[in-house]
């Protein structure tokens, strides 16, 4: 197995081996599904590890040879972000299962860390207030990235854990193994709204506060915005029908 260590963790290596060992038999299960995602404790701090499923057999090749595995871009983006002063868990290690011809099973580890929500509860909130606080602050958050020229293609409810900071909030990308990393133009970065929320409200002060950071006209922003979710939604319902579909006439 190639294991590949964070500087900090260098003179941990045994530590992480055992934990990579032990993965199928230990840890505790925080997600399961296409990928496995399990807590360790790592000499006193917890860390989290996540188990890339075996790829097909034309990506096992892909993997192997011409792409880097999702593990590797991972770990490799996490240390671009926390350069960049953009929040992500700490990256510890990845490692590969190779063969000599195919690519199996890839692991990423990196620090468990405690949250108060995701984007995925902002509209579960009762407060108005505090629900229009928390998606401005992250609306500049997103601006941010793609000031600095990070298109985060898994922009997702789930995927930027939350912690309130006083009277503010930390905002911490996770699941990083699909980024772009280049200059974003107007319709890319009203994109990258896309998959985070069907409710038209909360685009609405999206839409308003991207547009206040931008000086770009706030109905362009917001009708452009609203488009592609509405967009991005009718496909993901269409490819959920799709499998409906396909399920019943296996049966």
């Amino acid at each position: 197995m190639k294991i590949v260590y964070a500087d900090a963790f260098k003179d941990q290596t045994e530590e992480i081996e055992h934990i990579l060992s032990d993965f199928s038999e230990k840890g505790k299960v925080l997600s399961s599904g296409r990928n496995t995602i399990k807590t360790f404790v790592l000499n006193g701090r917890e860390v989290n590890v996540k188990s890339f499923r075996i790829p097909n057999l034309i990506n096992k090749i892909v993997y192997r040879f011409f792409r880097k595995s999702k593990a590797e871009r991972s770990f490799s983006y996490a240390e671009y972000l926390l350069s960049r002063e953009v929040g992500t868990p700490f990256p510890v290690a990845y490692a590969e299962e190779c063969k000599w011809l195919t690519f199996g099973r890839s692991y990423y580890i990196c620090d468990h860390l405690e949250y108060d929500f995701t984007f995925r509860d902002i509209e579960k909130f009762k407060n108005a207030a505090q629900q229009e606080a928390v998606l401005r602050a992250f609306t500049r958050f997103t601006y941010d990235l793609h000031e600095k020229n990070i298109e985060f293609l898994d922009h997702s409810p789930g995927n930027t854990l939350i912690q309130v900071d006083g009277d503010g909030f930390q905002f911490f990308l996770v699941d990083l193994n699909r980024m772009n990393f280049k200059r974003l133009d107007f319709k890319q970065r009203m994109k990258n709204f896309s998959r985070l929320t069907p409710n038209k409200g909360m685009i609405k002060i999206m839409a308003n506060e991207y547009s206040q950071l931008t000086a770009w006209n706030e109905n362009e922003v917001f009708e452009t915005m609203w488009g592609l979710t509405q967009e991005f939604q009718e496909k993901f319902f269409r490819k959920k029908r799709l499998k409906k579909k396909l399920k019943f006439w296996k049966k």
